[in-house]
């Protein structure tokens, strides 16, 4: 009788236990009665996130960092190529190389403390760490707009297939590019972006040609080049826009067969080294090792007995 007392009061206090914990971690009455009557919402709005507050951090010791307007211009430039366009974006880049060369030198000081190496070769490691952490936001911009640049020149195909039944079905140029931001929105965000962004500075009061320099300077794609420069030269002289872009999209359809036939080429060119060094070595391994163990196992033994 006394063990089932203990067991049902183990029960009921294990019972109460969970229950609070779940009522108090994963329900949370409370605060969804405060996220409902509103009154948590101030208090978010009080509360800064940590992010944001690294960001002022990056961006106060950006301001400190001294750079010459032609660098601004040019990291500025690789900024808006790689889809960063906001205003404080250089700060924090800048801000982001010098904490860099700050840290990055100081872990390498901490793990080298205690290693069996020359100094000299510590020194070098040290200085290589702070190299990196100073050109290591440089080189992460420039990756990401070249990532950015290889998806706009994927899905410019399609945008400009998309462009040559638009006009042909009877829009204009500029409802046509609207009407190519929209439908690839989520194909490929990036040719549509800049679409849109383009579209805005027509809405802004720009002619024409310049909002399609702009594009052409914003993204420094060749493919997208010549195709400003196509629209551009069918608006200066007149032409058919239709028939401009249906001549452009052949071209460009036979240039990316070019460059798949080109690639095909390289293909066998490209596959020696791995047949070399990696399926050679296996196949050599399967077909040579048994006949190298019986070797090793009958042959020599019988040479020494002789």
């Amino acid at each position: 009788m006394m063990t089932f007392l203990l067991s049902l009061i183990i029960f009921f206090v294990m019972t109460g236990i969970f229950a609070l914990l779940g009522l108090n971690v994963w329900a949370r009455p409370k605060a969804a009665i405060d996220r409902v009557a509103g009154s948590v919402v101030e208090q978010q709005a009080q509360t800064a996130h940590p992010s944001l507050a690294f960001h002022d951090m990056l961006r106060k010791v950006g301001n400190l960092v001294p750079a010459s307007p032609r660098d601004i211009n040019i990291m500025q430039r690789r900024l808006i190529r790689a889809g960063v366009r906001n205003p404080g974006a250089l700060k924090l880049l800048y801000g982001a190389k010098l904490i860099g060369a700050v840290v990055m030198p100081a872990l390498a000081v901490g793990l080298l403390a205690g290693a069996d190496m020359d100094p000299a070769n510590k020194f070098i490691m040290v200085i290589a760490s702070a190299a990196i952490g100073f050109f290591g936001p440089n080189e992460y911009v420039r990756l990401k707009g070249a990532a950015r640049q290889k998806q706009i020149r994927r899905g410019l195909p399609n945008a400009l297939d998309l462009m040559v039944v638009s006009v042909e079905s009877g829009l204009g140029l500029d409802q046509a590019i609207v009407q190519v931001a929209k439908e690839l929105q989520f194909a490929h965000p990036e040719i549509s972006e800049e679409f849109s962004l383009m579209n805005l500075e027509l809405k802004a009061g720009k002619r024409r040609i310049e909002a399609l320099r702009n594009l052409a300077e914003r993204t420094a794609v060749d493919d997208l080049r010549k195709l400003v420069a196509v629209l551009i030269q069918a608006d200066r002289f007149g032409t058919s826009v239709a028939a401009t872009l249906r001549a452009h999209a052949d071209f460009m359809r036979v240039q990316a067969r070019q460059v798949a036939e080109e690639k095909a080429a390289k293909l066998g060119v490209k596959l020696v080294f791995p047949i070399f060094f990696c399926i050679l070595p296996s196949l050599f391994v399967v077909t040579v090792g048994p006949m190298a163990v019986k070797v090793v196992r009958e042959l020599i033994p019988m040479v020494n007995n002789m």
